[in-house]
């Protein structure tokens, strides 16, 4: 006897009505049965699938503010890291030729001195780099001195023919005169330099991975 064979007849594919030639077919259509259905789509982010688009809807662009211009300016300065030697000299540098510029056009004016040891103050705080942010509101101090050498002479009247014990009283004489120029320029570089310190510390801890939960 011969064994039936058994099997799922297979599947005849339906006939389709073929597309009439006056609706060719396009990129973004959709085709169902004889119908041909054009969609206008719209691009949309990487990875999704395009939108489509709102009839009478335009897009929106939101213009784009420009920043302050002091912050623009700010940036545009040079943004070196001086060590803390460095920054010391630099600041010492600064203010000797300040004050020999201000004793030969101002008279040795103590204002216009004192103005311009504020920026310099801010400019060593922020130059020096994050290993020696210490060294900033010490440096600062000094070079105040070192600049006061040909202001205090010219204001004395010596002329360094007094001898040295003269000018050194002399330059005492200035920084007591001048203290609250002093002070302010020593405030200044301390606060940036601990601004920066807390910043850096706040960086460094969130860079650290976190710890897994001990298990009991």
């Amino acid at each position: 006897m011969e064994q039936q064979r058994t099997g799922t007849p297979s599947r005849r594919p339906r006939p389709q009505t073929p597309l009439s030639p006056q609706a060719p077919v396009s990129q973004g259509s959709l085709i169902e049965g004889a119908a041909v259905y054009r969609v206008t789509a719209r691009p949309g982010r990487p990875g999704q699938a395009d939108a489509p688009a709102r009839p009478g809807k335009r897009p929106t662009v939101r213009p784009v503010r420009p920043g302050p211009p002091v912050l623009a300016a700010l940036r545009r300065l040079p943004n070196p890291r001086l060590t803390g030697l460095g920054a010391g000299l630099f600041a010492c540098s600064v203010m000797l030729v300040l004050g020999s510029l201000d004793e030969l056009l101002f008279d040795g004016s103590a204002i216009v001195y004192g103005v311009l040891f504020l920026p310099l103050s801010a400019l060593t705080a922020f130059w020096v780099r994050d290993a020696d942010l210490v060294t900033a509101p010490i440096s600062v101090p000094i070079a105040f001195a070192v600049g006061l050498v040909p202001i205090s002479g010219g204001a004395t009247g010596t002329g360094g023919s007094g001898g040295i014990g003269v000018q050194i009283m002399a330059l005492v004489t200035a920084l007591a005169v001048h203290a609250g120029w002093l002070y302010g320029g020593t405030l200044i570089a301390g606060v940036i330099a601990s601004v920066r310190k807390i910043r850096l510390m706040t960086r460094r801890r969130s860079r650290r991975p976190s710890a897994p939960p001990r298990r009991a």
